[in-house]
């Protein structure tokens, strides 16, 4: 039994009010359940109850047992003086406030209907299941799942912006920086994500709008602090490059003592570190106020025509500095910009336009809808279960629920957890 569940009976009345009594045999009427809180401090505020015949108003605390109060020093607490009712599955000791005067508990376990606890014992029925309602996913309506899901990614939109609001408070409010940032790690993927951000957050952006002009400064800037111009290569474009970064280290001072090392291991040829920085530096050389232009736009094909870009000429016969490969255009392909819409571009549209107190949600919802799903393990056990995703909203939302609901057992503050309990 979680109280969760209890906090679900009381919110929603799924017990016989018609004959409610307190354990001291005195009559319960309910005006109201009181409103519904996530934070510290009583679970319902501002309800009003009749308790034999005497009108109240004021809070409910609920617990599985009435010695919890107890357990969590509720007795201690002025923020639980104003709960005029304790609301418990099991009844077995009497309470008190701080000034020990009684509070009437009213034991929910006689009154709760049997077909929601057989839906909640069902739901949470545990036999080695990937999500709880793995069951009877398949069920739900299509129309709850898709509003569920939208109202999960804006969620997870929510959760990212904090992020980079804590970007905003050490890059002085420079939202151009804040990109280069968030562009640096989405570049390096999953496995050159942190060793990409550490060499960002070595770099001031006003050296990036100094050196815009020239790509070669830029390349010697992302490979020096990527600590990639090393060892004896006979190369004159490496060459070239090492001494431009000796240059640059000396005229703006810079240090790359404590950044992340980059990996090449278990990475394809197109994902090496080398071939995307020299992509991150052509598209700064390519686009200056990109931040700018990209709140510009809102038409995915307009994304795509920005992020068009390409290596410098070395790399299109090298991967690494010191071996030719067969020559082909390494060009950001339409998955990869995909990948930088889902986790740079959106987050930040979203977050600055919360800055700005506007509202941009229909524009995100359209620009996510055109983005193809994720694949990964996650997505393809929810289609199983049902075709649930076919956009990256859908995908990204479903991480959200398999996050932050599903591994957490939060399904009753779930609308698909919901509507099982209620069928």
């Amino acid at each position: 039994m979680q109280e969760d569940f209890l906090h679900y009976v009381w919110q929603h009345k799924k017990f016989d009010a018609s004959n409610l009594k307190t354990t001291d045999a005195e009559p319960v009427s309910i005006v109201s359940v009181g409103q519904h809180n996530r934070n510290s401090g009583p679970d319902f505020f501002n309800a009003q109850l009749k308790i034999d015949d005497q009108l109240w108003a004021g809070n409910v605390e609920i617990h599985i047992k009435s010695s919890d109060w107890f357990l969590h020093n509720h007795e201690q607490d002025k923020a639980y003086d104003n709960v005029i009712l304790h609301v418990v599955w099991e009844h077995d000791t009497n309470i008190y406030r701080k000034n020990n005067t009684a509070i009437p508990t009213l034991e929910l376990k006689a009154y709760t209907f049997k077909s929601a606890l057989k839906n909640y014992r069902q739901l949470f029925s545990k036999t080695n299941k990937w999500i709880n309602c793995e069951n009877d996913f398949k069920s739900v309506d299509d129309f709850i799942i898709q509003n569920w899901l939208e109202r999960l990614y804006f969620e997870r939109l929510e959760r990212k912006s904090e992020d980079i609001n804590q970007l905003l408070k050490t890059s002085k409010n420079d939202w151009e920086a804040i990109l280069f940032k968030m562009l640096a790690k989405n570049f390096g993927l999953k496995v050159n994500a942190d060793a990409f951000l550490s060499m960002a957050n070595t770099v001031d952006f006003s050296m990036i709008r100094k050196l815009q002009n020239n790509q070669t400064s830029l390349e010697a800037l992302f490979f020096g602090q990527a600590d990639l111009l090393i060892g004896d290569v006979e190369d004159a474009y490496f060459q070239n490059l090492a001494k431009e970064y000796q240059f640059l280290k000396q005229k703006f001072t810079l240090n790359n003592q404590n950044i992340t090392p980059v990996q090449f291991f278990r990475l394809r040829p197109p994902n090496f570190p080398t071939v995307r920085l020299s992509q991150l530096a052509s598209l700064y050389h390519k686009e200056q106020n990109l931040f700018s232009k990209l709140n510009n736009i809102n038409n995915i094909e307009d994304f795509y025509m920005l992020f068009s870009v390409q290596t410098s000429a070395f790399w299109e016969s090298h991967y690494t500095f010191d071996k030719v490969s067969k020559t082909s255009k390494k060009q950001l392909t339409k998955a990869f910009i995909d990948l930088l819409m889902i986790n740079t571009i959106i987050p930040i549209k979203f977050a600055y336009a919360k800055y700005r107190g506007k509202q941009v949600e229909a524009d995100i919802v359209k620009l996510m809808r055109h983005i193809s799903s994720e694949k990964n393990s996650v997505i393809e056990k929810f289609n199983a279960l049902k075709k649930v995703s076919t956009s990256a909203l859908q995908s990204q939302a479903l991480l959200q629920l398999k996050n932050e609901y599903c591994t957490k057992n939060k399904c009753l503050q779930c609308a698909i957890g919901n509507t099982l309990l209620n069928k």
